[in-house]
């Protein structure tokens, strides 16, 4: 097994923190622009024309549905019912299934060249370490496994006492990745995970698909603050996210987005637009449909 500072390669780390602003001042800041930004970094790492980077992101009453879901045989139905409930919906880039963002939801993304000669695996551990690393002080307790009856179930959800609080998806270009957790830090995990329940029931009803689709048990998730005992915010996530990169790297920096890579953004967020067509639809029919109410 490697450590993480063998998975990530370098001394230097490149740090963004998204969780406030607009990006780039010309495109709506959505998921998608997030799913756009790391394509645009898992570019330029694989070229080695930057350093690793890790990027902190978080987004407001947000659905980010997974590959598979956007095969559910009565998605349009789901999506509308979501959007009834004030969600954006967008369907990512990446591996996994649906899962739930709000304001109580940081998202890392740790972006690592060289991942042609390191496994799936190597790199979810990268992120696992980072996350017990992060709470070292506060819990031993984290566990690595599925969690039936979660929301976008893997081997590498992360648990404590089997109730999961973070799912981990990974996204491969060329010879870069980014590997994107969400961690539910505060807030209602139960509301979240009857939200997701809800729209699987709505979209795939009781139609036999090839693709089995997790059977949603909100009892089995949980926020870091209600698992821990302790009021995390999502801020204070993000202060132990930095004090942790500065214990683990010899360098961070916060070099600004190249030319090349805002070029390199363009086209990968028209690229997400388009793979977003279907579920934009239905959710701009359904503002119509409210507006004209």
């Amino acid at each position: 097994m490697k450590n993480w500072k063998e998975i990530v390669g370098q001394s230097t780390l490149r740090y963004f923190d998204h969780s406030h602003e607009t990006i780039f001042q010309q495109k709506k800041y959505t998921a998608l622009t997030s799913f756009a930004v790391d394509d645009a970094l898992a570019v330029s790492v694989s070229n080695r024309t930057s350093p690793s980077a890790i990027r902190l992101w978080v987004h407001d009453k947000t659905i980010v549905l997974g590959i598979p879901d956007a095969r559910l045989p009565f998605l349009d139905e789901g999506v509308q019912f979501l959007a009834e409930q004030g969600y954006h919906v967008v369907v990512r880039n990446s591996g996994g299934l649906a899962v739930a963002l709000d304001g109580g939801v940081l998202n890392i993304s740790l972006v690592i060249p060289g991942v042609a000669e390191l496994s799936i695996h190597d790199c979810y551990e990268a992120m696992v370490r980072l996350v017990e690393y992060m709470l070292r002080d506060l819990t031993t307790a984290i566990k690595a496994y599925e969690i039936v009856g979660s929301y976008c179930p893997g081997d590498f959800d992360l648990s404590i006492n089997g109730k999961k609080f973070a799912g981990i998806s990974q996204r491969r270009v060329k010879d870069g990745a980014a590997v994107q957790i969400y961690l539910d830090v505060e807030g209602n995990s139960k509301e979240r995970a009857s939200l997701i329940r809800d729209f699987y029931a709505i979209a795939k009803k009781e139609t036999e698909t090839k693709f089995i689709y997790p059977s949603v048990e909100p009892d089995v998730m949980g926020s870091l603050s209600d698992l821990l005992g302790v009021p995390l915010t999502v801020e204070d996530m993000k202060k132990r996210l930095y004090i942790a990169l500065q214990d683990i790297c010899e360098e961070i920096v916060t070099t600004p987005f190249s030319n090349t890579e805002l070029n390199t953004f363009e086209k990968r967020y028209i690229q997400m637009i388009k793979r977003n067509e279907t579920v934009a639809n239905v959710q701009r029919l359904e503002k119509n449909n409210a507006a004209e109410k």
